[in-house]
Order: C-alpha cells, then sequence, then structure tokens
C-alpha cells in the first residue's frame, strides 16, 4: 500500500500547502541546509534539550533528533482538526466526571462495567470527587495520524502528564532562528504563546477558597526522569516555581513548598508525578516523590492537581476502543475524528483473531507509553511473533490490537535530499473555562526508512509542525 505524501512528489504532485515552502526550498544551496541541519543539532545541544532512556545502564541521555523540513497543515485543515479534538476533549472530561459520580454510561450499558471496575487506572479514591472547575484534564496531548487527503483518525488520548510540548516550542524556536527570511515569506501561525495560554489555563481552575493570583507550581518527579528538560522549560517559561515532593508539606490544611522565607501555599500544581506516587498516605507507601496528606487536601477542595487523579482510565487503551459511544453519548452527535479500528484481546473471539494474525497488526500494553511494550507484527521476527503470543495467552486484557495503517508521509533531509518518513501528530489542548488548542503541535517522524515506530525513545525524531494563517 503506497502511503500518502502530504507534500506530494513534486510538480504537478504536490499540495498546495506546501507550494511555498517548495518555492524556497528550490531556491536553496543544499550544502547551506546540511550546514543548517548541524547548527540545528548544535542549538539543541547547547540548551539541553535532551530525553532519557530507561533500562540503559550508561549513556541514558540522548539529544532528540530534529528534522528541518517542515510538516505543514492549512487552516482549513487545521479547523476541521480542532473541531474533532475539542469535541473529544469535552466527551472525556464529560466521560471522567460520570465515572466518578453517576456511572450514568455503566447504567445505560454502554460500556462494560468491568471494563471499569477491573481498571488498574481507575481510582476509587477519585469517587464522588469534584475537581475545582470541573475540570479532570487539563492539559491533553491527542495523538493523530493520517492516512489520506481527508482521513485523520486519533490513536491515542494522553490524558495523565502528555509530553513533548518544550520540543514543540523548541523547534520552532530553532527554525526561526535558522531561516528568519522563511517566515517572512510563509505566513505560520505562532505556538510560542504556549507557556502563557498554560499559566492562564491553569489559574483558570484555581480553588473556591483561592484568595487573587493564585500560586502555581510544577511537580516533577526529579532530574532523572526522562522529561526532566520538559518540567524545568514549562517552570521557568509560566514564571513559577519548579519543586519535588520534598519540597512540599501539608501546613495547616494546605499543601505549601519550602522557601527561604519559610512555606508558602500552592494553589495550584500541574503534576508531572504518576497518580501511584502522588500520595504515600493513600497510594504506594514506599514513595518518596509525592507530598504525604495531598489527597486529603485535594478532597477538601483546597488544591487544584492538573491533571486530576484519576484520569488515567481516560487513556486507557481498552477505554480508547469505546471512544466513538463515549463521544456519542455525551455529546449527542457522532465523533468529528474516528479511531483507529481496535481488538480488545480480553474478548475470547478479538484474541482468537489476533493470534491468528499477528503478523499483520500492532498490539500494545493497555496501559504503555513511549513505544515500549508493544509488537509491530510486519516488523518483528517469527520468533518475537512467537513470544508475543505466549505474553498474549496468558495476560489477554492487557493489550489491544489494531491493523497497521499506512500512515503518511513527510519529507526528512538527508544527504541524498528529501526522502519521505511516516509521522504522526500531538496537537496540545488546554482546558478551564475553555478549551485553547495551540495551532500546529509535535510531529514525530520515524528516522529510519519504512519504520512506522516515531517514539524518540524507539529511534524516532521531531519536525516544527505549520499551521498556514489562511
Amino acid at each position: 500500500m503506497v502511503a500518502f505524501d502530504e507534500m506530494g512528489s513534486g510538480q504537478p504532485g504536490l499540495r498546495q500547502p506546501y507550494a511555498a515552502y517548495d518555492s524556497w526550498f528550490g531556491e536553496q544551496d543544499p550544502a547551506r541546509l546540511t550546514a543548517k541541519m548541524r547548527d540545528a543539532e548544535s542549538v539543541f545541544r547547547r540548551t539541553g534539550i535532551t530525553f532519557n532512556v530507561y533500562g540503559e545502564e550508561a549513556a541514558t541521555e540522548r539529544l532528540i533528533p530534529f528534522d528541518i523540513v517542515p510538516r505543514i497543515l492549512s487552516g482549513s485543515e487545521w479547523r476541521r482538526l480542532t473541531q474533532g479534538i475539542e469535541q473529544r476533549v469535552r466527551a472525556l472530561n464529560a466521560f471522567l466526571d460520570d465515572i466518578y459520580h453517576r456511572q450514568e454510561i455503566l447504567r445505560a450499558g454502554r460500556i462494560p462495567v468491568e471494563l471499569i471496575a477491573r481498571n488498574r487506572a481507575f481510582l476509587p479514591e477519585m469517587i464522588g470527587v469534584r475537581p475545582p472547575a470541573g475540570v479532570y484534564t487539563h492539559i491533553i496531548g491527542v495523538d493523530i495520524v493520517r492516512t489520506g487527503e481527508n482521513d485523520f483518525y486519533v490513536l491515542e488520548d494522553n490524558a495523565r502528564t502528555p509530553s513533548g510540548v518544550s520540543y514543540m516550542l523548541e523547534n520552532r524556536e530553532t527554525m526561526m532562528q535558522l531561516f528568519p527570511e522563511l517566515f517572512q515569506r510563509v505566513k505560520v501561525r505562532p505556538v510560542e504563546n504556549y507557556p502563557k495560554l498554560l499559566r492562564k489555563s491553569l489559574a483558570a481552575v484555581g480553588p473556591p477558597g483561592c484568595a487573587g493570583a493564585p500560586t502555581i507550581a510544577v511537580l516533577t518527579p526529579g532530574t532523572f526522569n526522562s522529561a526532566y528538560f520538559e518540567h524545568a522549560f514549562l517552570a521557568d517559561q509560566m514564571g513559577v516555581e519548579l519543586v519535588e515532593g520534598q519540597d512540599l508539606r501539608v501546613v495547616d490544611g494546605n499543601v505549601a513548598m519550602r522557601t527561604t522565607q519559610g512555606y508558602r501555599k500552592i494553589d495550584v500544581l500541574y503534576r508531572r508525578v504518576d497518580d501511584d506516587f502522588l500520595d504515600p498516605l493513600t497510594f504506594r507507601p514506599d514513595s518518596a516523590l509525592g507530598v504525604a496528606g495531598i489527597m486529603d487536601v485535594y478532597r477538601a477542595g483546597r488544591i487544584t492537581i492538573a491533571n486530576a487523579p484519576g484520569t488515567g482510565i481516560a487513556d486507557d487503551k481498552a477505554i480508547y476502543s469505546y471512544m466513538p459511544e463515549i463521544v456519542e453519548f455525551y455529546t449527542g452527535r457522532k465523533a468529528i475524528l474516528g479511531n483507529v479500528p481496535t481488538w480488545r484481546c480480553s474478548e475470547p473471539e478479538a484474541l482468537k483473531y489476533v493470534l491468528a494474525h499477528l503478523g499483520e497488526l500492532v498490539v500494545k500494553e493497555v496501559h504503555g507509553s513511549g513505544g515500549y511494550g508493544m509488537l509491530v507484527g510486519p516488523a518483528a521476527s517469527k520468533a518475537e511473533r512467537e513470544a508475543f503470543a505466549a505474553k498474549l495467552a496468558a495476560r489477554p486484557d492487557n493489550y489491544i490490537a489494531q491493523p497497521t495503517l499506512s500512515l503518511s508521509t513527510c519529507p526528512i533531509l538527508t544527504e541524498a535530499g528529501l526522502a519521505p518518513r511516516h509521522v504522526d501528530l500531538r496537537p496540545f489542548v488546554l482546558v478551564s473555562d475553555r478549551v485553547e488548542i495551540v495551532p500546529g503541535g509535535l510531529t514525530r517522524v520515524a528516522l529510519k526508512e519504512g519504520s512506522l515506530v516515531v517514539n524518540s525513545s524507539q529511534g524516532g525524531g521531531t519536525k516544527d509542525t505549520w499551521v498556514l494563517d489562511d
């Protein structure tokens, strides 16, 4: 199957969104562009834009690869995407409120009760708890793939602690440094106001007793976390404190951070710590990453935690397979953005089909992320498929399977010139009293020819994403 190429293969196949860029590219000296690629790498190294890869004994910190050919979307394409994304995130928030309160979607039989009751991402501690302003998912990263001119699908909903926004911002800044003249020729919608929008969005969901401008902080697990650069970057860009669990304690019924003037109350905590580690008194008692007693403060409505505890149930891959029903149940309309067809391996007939067609499918853990714990059937060896089949048979409820989609391609710059590579897109959504979607997002690209795996931890890179101002 031939993949849809978003740029087109040159005249007359060139697609309109790329017309101005293609004209500029044709005027460039290839040697200059190669030098600019090296300059981009130097910028990223100097800035410290790295990520950690778990499971390696040494050299775990890597520079994320960056390609200087942008991924370009027309204004009309973006408008359609944003309509579908907004519909989806509103449905996700309504689903979370319902599942921790009246559970009407379960009563209506639209989702099996056991899918919630037996799901480790569902937190019984959140039953009956309504977050400040009624918002559960304050920051969402919606992973979108494309298979044709008008064919966009949601691959995943990242509703816990979505990462990658710092790369989106640094990619744009780097491109503007390297090619300022290009941005004079092509009118691209800005993304650099994201930190300002993030702070404004977080401030809008402060707890009821908050007097004046809320005090905001970013909670990081620490320097060894794979996304630590992003935690520090966002705190710095928002002008708020970056804190670790050891910097926080409960004082007079509030969560407070240690400062040189003593402890200061926090109103909104943008946490990048998983639920299990958030409060050792409620969840894992061995956690040193969270704050003892923070859940009591949260349940009392005296702090906003973004994203809310328990939101993991919304990006569970088994729940994902029910998203068309969830969207229709809470919005009364069909989903604008479709799902990728999904087999739930917990269902005997689905498991039977998946085991018989492993060589054609992509199989994922329901709680997996980062490209780990998955099988890309067409790229796997017979031995790898057999080993994975044993895992499936042992724990079928831990997996879902999807067809191997022919993902769209965008060109990257190689020594031989432009070459197509598969891409996906993660737009970032902010939810408060309104829904804000930054125009663009993070385009991840599979740098290996023919590869469908775009995760940086698995050898992928990133691109600047342009939404044209038309």
